[in-house]
């Protein structure tokens, strides 16, 4: 495994963990400074509103990232993932997302998301 794809492993890992924990610090060190998110709901947010509804905490439980695949082209890459996890009423439940990521000063950092339940 390469250098840059075990990093976007580790960071895809860290994003997804840290939507399941609310972690506002670990999303802080590794969103880009126009980052955008483009929710469930259809609602795009920037960087500061997605740090800000990432500090509420989620309702939902065993978030899992499932078929991962990750795209690098030069210093872009692309990560698209299933996801699964239990709903606050205790249903399973699956839904897919899309990461943008770009090296930035040699740090791999979000750009975008896109995200469907």
């Amino acid at each position: 495994m390469n250098n840059d794809l075990a990093e976007l492993t580790k960071l895809n890992h860290d994003y997804v963990a840290s939507v399941q924990n609310s972690d506002v610090k670990r999303f802080d060190e590794i969103l880009a400074a126009d980052f955008y998110c483009s929710n469930p709901d259809k609602s795009l947010v920037d960087r500061a509103a997605f740090l800000q509804q990432t500090a509420k905490p989620v309702a939902i439980k065993n978030l899992r990232a499932e078929d991962v695949k990750i795209r690098i082209l030069g210093d872009f890459a692309i990560i698209h993932a299933a996801t699964s996890y239990t709903t606050p009423d205790g249903q399973q439940a699956h839904g897919r997302y899309t990461d943008c990521w770009a090296k930035q000063n040699g740090k791999w950092l979000a750009v975008s998301a896109h995200v469907t339940r």
